[in-house]
């Protein structure tokens, strides 16, 4: 079999390692490619010379190599229609269609399906350049603080929870006069703001049947005491299923899940991929109830790194199950391991970073501890890896005994990893045991 995998950073190095450790690649001898590579992917795949946006041109050597199955792992190809062309083309693609992409890719699509479908979320308005002054008499018919989205792609970043008056002010000329985020932010929504604790839920469905993934906690907030501003997430564990009981977990099926499969379906919009579910759980240990922050159209990243190494069953079998429709067959096996993953940034990051920076130790961080490369990139003379982007590598550790001993496992690999200005989040996982024991 031959593989594409579209995507180069931490989330598509910890896909292509979980494809490549799958019994039915190494059995079947198959061949793992992928685009433009980094240092930490390229030990796994092949890399090509084309962007993950480069839809027509990966179209033209997919065909060329005869590709059995286009694994994708951003949303932005997604959003261009990758698999719709691909599968236009008699090749199988593990990722939803560019209609049923939209409900990442469009926060008020997604708002407006969520209130038409009766799944719980938080109540909103959205606005747009036009109107956007009337989003003041809005918001202050909320309480304060209130959260402020971009309605397009902002890579995580395109969201705001203002305080007063003056944040919310800030952020809304932002987004339509200055444009922070482009056209993303023309439209946006304000929303009321929900009290309790974010965990993140992978659906991997055919549009019908689903399997749910091992729950995690992302960590978005750039500083420690989840403090400053939003980055694309600084850190995550696995699983976090400890924290909601059986109660939650079926109201997240009963409630969410299956309503959103059931609407995009009845809608034109089957879904089949990885439905990322960004939930908010509310209320005491007793009584959880389940909100949704956001729905994602892809694996999430930091929480794949952390989430994927506790699959026990064939992973590539179940991507395959997802693109060709017989979910229904496949039996998820999990490890009974907890991991901790713990993201090394360029100082500076989400603002402007420097890259260039030499990364020493990476062969040392010991042969228990996963090292997945994001922005990385070789030396002009390949003898060096650099720092090639805000979020610049995670190490992840792993422990029979808790998330805790998992985490420092993760720590210490990292501190033997260097390069200039790096710089870590030292709080990862520190609300769980809080959450856990909360009344």
């Amino acid at each position: 079999m031959k593989i594409l995998l579209v995507g180069n950073g931490g989330r598509e190095h910890s896909i292509a390692l979980k494809i490549s450790e799958s019994e039915s690649y190494i059995n079947s001898r198959s061949t793992l490619y992928c685009t433009i590579g980094n240092p930490g992917i390229d030990k796994t795949a092949i890399p090509i010379d084309l962007k993950p946006t480069d839809i027509e041109g990966l179209l033209k050597f997919a065909k060329s190599e005869k590709i059995d199955l286009a694994v994708v792992g951003p949303e932005i190809p997604l959003s261009l229609g990758i698999t719709d062309v691909f599968t236009g083309n008699g090749i199988k693609v593990f990722g939803p269609s560019k209609s049923a992409a939209e409900i990442e890719t469009s926060k008020i699509f997604a708002k407006e399906f969520m209130m038409r479908r009766g799944i719980p979320t938080a109540r909103f308005k959205s606005f747009n350049c036009a109107n956007q002054g009337e989003s003041a008499t809005f918001i202050k018919s909320l309480n304060f603080p209130v959260v402020i989205k971009a309605d397009g792609l902002a890579a995580g970043k395109g969201v705001c929870i203002a305080y007063n008056e003056s944040e919310a002010s800030e952020f809304r000329l932002e987004l339509t006069s200055q444009k922070i985020f482009g056209e993303s932010g023309s439209s946006f929504i304000v929303e009321e703001f929900l009290e309790g604790f974010e965990i993140s839920v992978f659906a991997v469905t055919d549009g019908d049947d689903y399997v749910i993934l091992p729950a995690a906690q992302d960590h978005k907030r750039i500083g420690e005491g989840d403090t400053g501003k939003n980055t694309g997430g600084m850190g995550s564990y696995a699983p976090a299923d400890g924290l909601i009981d059986t109660d939650t977990r079926e109201k997240i099926k009963k409630l969410i899940i299956e309503p959103a499969l059931r609407g995009l379906k009845e809608e034109g919009r089957k879904y089949a991929g990885c439905l990322y579910c960004g939930l908010m759980i509310s209320g005491g240990r007793n009584n959880r109830q389940p909100f949704v922050v956001e729905f994602n159209c892809r694996f999430g990243d930091p929480e794949t790194q952390s989430v994927l190494p506790l699959i026990k069953s064939d992973f590539l079998e179940l991507l395959i199950a997802a693109a060709e429709g017989n979910i229904g067959n496949y039996k998820l096996e999990t490890r009974r391991l907890f991991s901790g993953c713990v993201v090394a940034a360029s100082g500076g990051y989400p603002d402007k970073y420097d890259t260039g920076k030499v990364i020493n130790g990476l062969d040392s961080a010991g042969d228990d501890i996963l090292i997945i490369h994001s922005g990385t990139k070789y030396s002009s003379d390949k003898k060096s890896v650099l720092t090639s982007g805000g979020r610049v590598l995670s190490a992840v550790g792993f422990s029979p005994e808790s998330i805790e001993s998992a985490l420092k496992k993760a720590y210490e690999g990292l501190g033997k990893i260097r390069f200039e200005n790096k710089y870590f989040r030292k709080d990862i996982g520190y609300k769980f045991n809080k959450i856990k024991n909360d009344a």
